[in-house]
């Protein structure tokens, strides 16, 4: 049974892996890697922010409430409240205005 659960698990490995170069296609294997690598942090950040809302509302006795299903324009305007309450930005002084590496948020 075990043999057969490990040679399953390889089977899946290989099928990912096969799925994975053909979407790929001609990009650079490091180079796609930051790509999904980037995307499942952007999707990470995404999450914890809206399980945080949903918290947040949850806590102040709301009713039932999804950050996820809010309008877009409603979403943004709720994301710069908690920037705005959370954390602060700073410009480093020797980089460049139009540089954003030059911009830093430090969050609480």
């Amino acid at each position: 049974m075990a043999d057969n659960k490990l040679l399953e698990r390889d089977e899946l490995h290989r099928s990912i892996w096969a799925i994975a170069d053909d979407l790929r296609g001609a990009v650079d294997g490091w180079d796609f890697k930051n790509y999904v690598l980037g995307t499942m942090f952007y999707r990470y950040i995404s999450e914890n922010l809206a399980n945080y809302v949903n918290r947040g509302e949850e806590e102040a006795g709301g009713e039932p409430f999804d950050y996820a299903s809010m309008s877009d324009e409603d979403a943004e305007e709720a994301r710069e409240g908690l920037v705005e309450e959370n954390c602060h930005h700073s410009i480093n002084s020797e980089t460049p205005e139009h540089e954003n590496r030059g911009l830093f948020f430090e969050c609480a």
